[in-house]
């Protein structure tokens, strides 16, 4: 069983309505679905948008095929329940991505720059199969693959933190510097080309997380 992490950017004649409004709207930054199915052509999700309800809102008024929603405000955005039917564009979005034997694990965020990033888990074949069945106007890339069920790319291991912590307490990061690699490499008590890896793909592994949890 494999996890997949995937970035789905719409040309922009192919974008459906309501992304295009959180891509051209300055009050909205972008959509996490937290929760949601589809039955008989009719989504209900629940989600969390980053940016003004009432601007939302009014994208919601001019869609077609909106059934029910309701907003509450919270702290930096609200949450949203949607029930809507799906048009021809989400019916194709979900039929290529349902495959037999692969689950799509929420959040899903749907984004201001046109894309939409998620985490697919199953097999190998069937993971397969939905890079080859993407719609037209829709580009998939793979951003990252784990042989374990998660819903992250990379994780920072435990001695890359032993690295990272041994280059603090040296300091490594203090500026100016007042150590280099050799004196981590003492620390951990290993060679210094070893500390170096562990130190750059810690590093490396660490600042995708910080970006992944941000806007």
């Amino acid at each position: 069983m494999k996890s997949m992490g995937i970035r789905l950017e719409y040309a922009p004649e192919a974008i459906p309505p309501i992304h295009e409004g959180i891509c051209e709207s300055p009050d909205i930054d972008r959509e996490v679905i937290v929760g949601g199915q589809s039955a008989d052509g009719v989504e209900t999700i629940t989600s969390f948008v980053y940016g003004d309800p009432t601007a939302y809102e009014s994208l919601l008024c001019d869609l077609e095929g909106v059934r029910e929603y309701d907003i509450t405000p919270s702290d930096d955005g609200f949450f949203c329940y949607l029930r809507r039917d799906l048009g021809p564009e989400g019916l194709s979005l979900l039929n290529a991505l349902a495959q037999r034997t692969a689950v799509i694990v929420p959040p899903i965020e749907v984004r201001s720059d046109r894309t939409i990033r998620l985490t697919v888990v199953g097999h190998s074949s069937a993971l397969a199969a939905m890079m080859e069945d993407v719609p037209d106007g829709l580009q998939l890339t793979v951003r990252w693959v784990s042989d374990a069920v998660t819903v992250s790319g990379a994780p920072v291991s435990d001695r890359q933190i032993a690295a990272l912590r041994a280059a603090r307490d040296v300091g490594f990061y203090e500026i100016p510097r007042e150590a280099g690699i050799a004196a981590v490499a003492a620390e951990l008590e290993c060679a210094v080309s070893t500390a170096s890896e562990l130190l750059r793909r810690g590093e490396a592994n660490a600042v995708e997380r910080v970006l992944e949890s941000g806007p």
